[in-house]
């Protein structure tokens, strides 16, 4: 599959620039549910035996408050707060990993708050305790996010050692008026300083993650950071649109709202910056991911092998995902679980029972066939209806003939094409990519739900 030139329609994309779901699960996790228990999650893994298994490592500890950030994150500098919770952490994977005592692990990210939080002695210490108790492949993909503000230059040769082959850096912006107003000043030529070394170590990849909306940015200041950014020479870029929710997200209501852009220049920054990076030579995954066009992710777009977990875009979609730490989400076998969210409560059902499973969902035939029908367009802005008819034994124009109705919109837009044995996104409704999986999706159809989302673009 060959990826076009993204076309900007400003006309359609106001038009359909509403609330909803970034799709990284199917149902999503507003359908999680504390009738889902742990015997549930233990049948689950029992159910693929044979598949690979990833593993997503929740650090929530942060130095410093970030004032945009709607993560699940703890913030203190007592740093024996991490030793604590590397010994809830050990006990949680060793209840975990028997379930999986026949899997390889083939991909291990750690995520945060902020995984670099932990020094040395604690890094070691936790994958020593991930390596004793599962099987790692020769060849596997680690990662991990840094956050280049409080972390030594030194620290990446630990990374490396322990096993590291990727990592992922938090940038936002180069602008200072913007690191002031969002709480995150840091040292520009520090990170230009990290991503020579990462090079000079051998790390397989460096991703980049900017954020668009914040205070103080508009199209031209956007536009200086991302020229800055690829004199770096990233693989991937993730630009993230700012969701200001600050009824859900208390830290937000120390940004200035007057400061931030209008919407109209919040558009023309994402507008610039999907020109930019495309005319740069970079592939537009989807959403707000960009990648060089021999990376992992848009090689495995145009071979239509493409995956979305809650890690976002993936190459190894067919793994089981198990989640260690505290609000970690867990995709295996036909379910979802979520650890618990809160760490009291994280480090009191450790303490009780040895895992920290909170709720989840099981999915039904219907939830199978529509997961894989999103999936399948949000990853490859393509679909076979034969693949998916084939797949579960069912006629495709029968069985989502409500959902195509609701997707007749994008087709009178000319966002979609529709032929007999498919459909294909084009260029100019791959920016709402996540409007078009909206008419796949049973759980939307309550309007009320589309409240509980940011909006697509």
């Amino acid at each position: 599959m060959q990826t076009e030139q993204i076309v900007w329609d400003q006309a359609l994309i106001e038009k359909y620039n509403y609330s909803g779901p970034r799709y990284t699960s199917y149902p999503t996790a507003l359908e999680f549910n504390e009738d889902f228990g742990y015997p549930d999650l233990v049948r689950a893994a029992s159910q693929y035996p044979a598949r690979n298994l990833s593993l997503y490592v929740h650090i929530p500890f942060c130095h410093k408050l970030c004032y945009y950030c709607g993560c699940n994150k703890v913030i203190t500098r007592h740093r024996h707060k991490a030793d604590e919770y590397l010994d809830a952490l050990e006990q949680e994977i060793k209840a975990q990993a028997p379930l999986f005592n026949q899997r390889q692990v083939t991909q291990l990210h750690w995520g945060g708050g902020t995984p670099t939080y932990l020094d040395e002695a604690q890094t070691r210490r936790l994958m020593a305790m991930l390596r004793e108790h599962f099987h790692f492949a020769d060849e596997g993909e680690i990662s991990i996010e840094v956050d280049p503000r409080e972390i030594e230059l030194t620290m990446l040769d630990v990374l490396r050692e322990v096993g590291f082959n990727r990592i992922s850096l938090g940038v936002q912006d180069f602008n200072k008026a913007v690191q002031t107003a969002v709480n995150r000043e840091q040292d520009n030529d520090f990170i230009r300083a990290m991503l020579e070394r990462a090079r000079e170590l051998g790390f397989r990849s460096t991703n980049l993650d900017l954020i668009y909306g914040l205070p103080h940015q508009n199209r031209d200041s956007f536009h200086h950071t991302l020229e800055e950014v690829l004199k770096t020479d990233p693989a991937r870029l993730s630009i993230f649109n700012y969701a200001h929710l600050p009824s859900r997200f208390a830290a937000q209501r120390k940004l200035k709202e007057e400061a931030m852009p209008a919407p109209q220049e919040k558009l023309a920054m994402l507008q610039d910056t999907i020109a930019f990076l495309t005319g740069q030579g970079y592939q537009f995954i989807g959403m707000d991911h960009f990648a060089k066009p021999d990376d992992e992710l848009a090689v495995a777009q145009r071979a239509g092998t493409l995956h979305r977990n809650f890690q976002g875009y993936t190459t190894q979609g067919d793994c089981d995902l198990l989640g260690l730490g505290v609000s970690s989400i867990s995709m295996v076998g036909d379910a979802y679980s979520q650890n618990q969210k809160e760490l009291k409560a994280y480090y009191g059902q450790v303490a009780e029972l040895g895992h920290a499973q909170w709720k989840g969902c099981a999915l039904n035939q219907d939830d199978l066939i529509r997961r894989e029908v999103i999936k399948r367009l949000i990853c490859d802005f393509r679909l076979s209806f034969t693949a998916i008819e084939q797949a579960y034994g069912l006629n495709f124009s029968t069985y989502f003939a409500e959902d195509l109705k609701l997707l007749q919109t994008f087709i009178d837009d000319g966002l979609v094409r529709m032929s007999h044995d498919g459909l294909e996104v084009v260029s100019t409704g791959q920016l709402l990519i996540r409007n078009i999986c909206m008419c796949f999706d049973v759980y939307l159809r309550s309007k009320a739900r589309q409240q509980q989302f940011s909006r697509v673009i």
